[in-house]
């Protein structure tokens, strides 16, 4: 499987490019995943629920199941799962975009918005290939216009060997 990247500081507009760029491709007759990275605590379920219970008694893992998808909840109480763990439990398909995950080795895009006060992360990342912006930026990585979803999909495709599989 293939594994690009979308990295940048909040509210740069990574959410939106990678769904975005999720929407491009699939157009494009590709198979598609995601993962994306937060620092939030974020808890899928609630009390009062039967899955809630059982992660209260102790189960590592708790799937929830319906007709149309299922989602695992695991803890980890020890260290955040590795992004190598995390690519393992995916199904194969074409290309997965990882959203955040800015210090993983993977090929990444970096967002960047007219505004913001932070330092470019391509700046000491040589993993930034290209910086998708809303304005020109003096650096020697290559730019394109945040909102040219077609270049930036075919700029993805290049850098992961989608496009020698169109044929």
């Amino acid at each position: 499987m293939k594994v690009f990247g979308v990295t940048g500081w909040k509210n740069a507009g990574k959410t939106t490019l990678v769904s975005n760029l999720v929407t491009e491709l699939t157009a494009r007759g590709f198979t598609v995943s995601t993962i994306k990275r937060t620092h939030h605590n974020v808890d899928l379920d609630k009390s009062g629920t039967d899955s809630f219970a059982h992660r209260s008694a102790g189960a590592q893992e708790v799937m929830l199941a319906s007709d149309k998808r299922y989602a695992i909840l695991k803890e980890h109480q020890v260290a955040p799962p590795k992004l190598s763990d995390l690519l393992q439990r995916l199904n194969p398909v074409d290309v997965i975009l990882v959203e955040g995950f800015k210090k993983e080795p993977h090929p990444k895009i970096e967002c960047h918005r007219k505004g913001c006060e932070m330092p470019l992360i391509a700046n000491n990342n040589s993993t930034v290939k290209l910086i998708a912006t809303d304005e020109m930026l003096e650096t020697e990585v290559p730019q394109v216009d945040i909102n040219r979803i077609d270049e930036i999909a075919d700029f993805v495709m290049d850098q992961t060997g989608l496009a020698e599989m169109r044929g």
